[in-house]
């Protein structure tokens, strides 16, 4: 009886996420997610007329890395509270047929876009400036790019040093990161 109860208060203990709605292509459908036409000129205007950061998340059907990111990482009521404030998400499926807009106004496919931006890896996380560069690819342009699952720590401070705009001071992230893993009492 003991046994039970102890599993009982762990189990309610535990947070619990509700599995994130997938789409027909496969992908996580959060609601912070925006629905556009995937014109990334045009995608990027509206995020700074909203005062936001334009993020393209790149990922891919069966990714595990994607499926940890929103089931357990992106939940977390801070790291959900930061994304919903301050950034317009954008969605590039990998392998994906549907039709895009570079920033210098070529059409293509997600899946051509990917290979001509040299993307490898799901998840990725492309992290715009409010005023982009010229010319270059969706990397290029980007302040930082992070590829791969990330804990729930590192996910926030990226989040916060682009929402804070500490991209535009001359900290690097990984001296912000370990600035802000001291004050989050993570690492002495």
């Amino acid at each position: 009886m003991r046994m039970i109860s102890l599993l009982v208060a762990l189990l309610l203990a535990t947070p619990v996420f509700a599995e994130v709605e997938m789409g027909d292509d496969g992908l996580h459908k959060p609601t912070w997610l925006r629905t556009t036409f995937k014109d990334f000129a045009e995608d990027h205007a509206s995020a700074v007329a909203e005062g936001k950061h334009m993020v393209i998340i790149v990922e891919q059907r069966g990714c595990i890395y994607c499926n940890k990111m929103h089931n357990e990482i992106f939940p977390i009521e801070n790291i959900d509270a930061m994304i919903r404030e301050n950034f317009f998400v954008v969605q590039l499926n990998m392998f994906g047929d549907e039709e895009v807009t570079d920033f210098d106004g070529e059409v293509m496919s997600e899946k051509d876009l990917a290979r001509r931006w040299g993307l490898v890896f799901t998840p990725t996380m492309i992290f715009l400036p409010e005023e982009l560069p010229d010319s270059g690819t969706g990397v290029q342009r980007a302040v930082l790019a992070m590829p791969g699952a990330f804990g729930k720590y590192t996910t926030f401070n990226i989040l916060k040093f682009m929402a804070d705009r500490v991209y535009q001071t001359d900290e690097v992230f990984q001296k912000f990161h370990a600035r802000m893993l001291k004050e989050q009492g993570v690492i002495e």
